[in-house]
Formats: C-alpha cells, sequence, structure tokens
C-alpha cells in the first residue's frame, strides 16, 4: 500500500510481523523471523521494509539493518525467482567448488551476487548449508543439493523454471 510516497506493509505483511513477534518473548528476538515474513510477499526487503519492521521488534531501523545485513538469507536488493547459494565453505572448496562455480557461470552467464537478464536464478555464496559429508554442495530455494558436477547441475536447474 503507498501512503504519498512511502511504501506501507500491506496488512497481510503487517499481520505475519505480528504473529512472529507475539510468538517471541522478547520482540528483538523475532526480528530474522519478521524480516522473513515481509520476504515472503516481496522477495526481498528494501530500507522501507526496515524502516516499517523496526518498531515491531523494538528496533532502530539501523540496527535491524544491521541484522537483515548479517544474515545472507534475508535479501536486501531484489533477486531472481530462484536463489542458488553456492557453498564455499573449506570442505566444498576443497572438493571442487571452483568447478562448481565455474559452470554455474558458465551455465547462466552470471557470477557471485549476480541475477540472470530473466530473473529466473541470483547466485549467492553460503558459508556452510550443512552437507560436508557430501560436499560440494549447494541449495536452490530451500532445496538442498550435494555430490555436484556439471551433469547434476544442468539437470538440478531444469526442475527451476
Amino acid at each position: 500500500m503507498w501512503i504519498g510516497e512511502r511504501i506501507m506493509l500491506t496488512d497481510e505483511e503487517r499481520r505475519a510481523v505480528e504473529k512472529e513477534v507475539t510468538d517471541c518473548e522478547c520482540p528483538e528476538s523475532a526480528s530474522v523471523e519478521a524480516l522473513q515474513a515481509v520476504q515472503r510477499y516481496r522477495g526481498w526487503i528494501s530500507d522501507e521494509a526496515i524502516r516499517d519492521v523496526a518498531p515491531f521488534v523494538g528496533m532502530s531501523p539501523e540496527k535491524l539493518d544491521g541484522v537483515a545485513t548479517f544474515y545472507s538469507f534475508i535479501f536486501r536488493r531484489p533477486v531472481g525467482r530462484h536463489v542458488i547459494f553456492l557453498c564455499d565453505s573449506v570442505t566444498c572448496y576443497v572438493m571442487g567448488h571452483e568447478n562448481i562455480l565455474e559452470h554455474l557461470s558458465q551455465r547462466l552467464g552470471i557470477g557471485i551476487g549476480e541475477t540472470t537478464p530473466d530473473s529466473r536464478f541470483t547466485l549467492l555464496p553460503a558459508s556452510c548449508v550443512g552437507m560436508c559429508d557430501h560436499a560440494p554442495a549447494m541449495m536452490i530455494d530451500e532445496d538442498l543439493y550435494g555430490d555436484l558436477d556439471g551433469a547434476k547441475i544442468d539437470e538440478l536447474l531444469e526442475k527451476y523454471p
């Protein structure tokens, strides 16, 4: 909803944020979940969304922005329909991270931190996705994949229109 030139939380977003805050003893402890609730509707968290969520969690916009920029799963700028988190942990690095990154970059025509021209994929780094026993690994949206190679990646990308 627009009020003047300020973007406001929609009723659905506000209810989702309020639910996250009421589920926690301390409003600040709901900050990540409140941001994720808004992100589910918008796809990312704008400066205006930070400003609008801050009072709900009892934080200044500056402090909430610090929380948002710390967590890699909070997107502070627009992303593609599907987000690929490529694990760059030591284990994944040793097991072929650079080959996987090169394959993804060539296949998608983008590098880390970029989005394909059709907004289908955004490629981001992840310090760990919890699949060290199946390195190299990545996530696409919320789906985990390990034991990656070029052929497997090509097959996986087709599942995400």
